[in-house]
């Protein structure tokens, strides 16, 4: 195959906050695993938490990294922008890309407003599960 038509791999990575609570770590994971089982646009979908909780951003990258992706994705799972969200994350991820030269990567807003949210919203509400 020629270079022109080669697909770059690309790779997702959901970052939160971390916690302490080991359950919400593992729903990060499991939605990690869902994006996964749906997504036609990424090679690998991986998670990691800015603190409290491993994996970190860095071992993220590695992961991805090292199944070889050439273009990281990364998308802070926050509602709402804030400090995390817009400086943290993304310089977290600056960090992380220096390790892995050649491996690009770009950090997307948080999930904000969105009518899919206001439908889970109401959903939760009328208690829906």
């Amino acid at each position: 195959m020629s270079g022109q038509n080669r697909q770059i791999r690309k790779a997702l990575i959901l970052v939160d906050h971390g916690s302490t609570v080991d359950e919400a770590n593992r729903l990060l994971a499991l939605v990690a695993q869902r994006i996964e089982a749906r997504n036609t646009d990424f090679d690998m979908v991986e998670h990691c938490h800015m603190e409290l909780a491993p994996p970190t951003m860095e071992d993220a990258f590695a992961k991805c990294a090292e199944m070889g992706a050439e273009e990281v994705v990364v998308h802070p799972y926050f509602l709402v922008p804030g400090k995390h969200s817009g400086f943290d994350i993304p310089s977290m991820a600056r960090a992380a890309a220096r390790k892995f030269p050649g491996l690009r990567h770009t950090v997307t807003d948080p999930l904000g407003i969105h009518e899919k949210i206001v439908d889970v919203v109401l959903e939760r509400v009328s208690g829906g599960k």
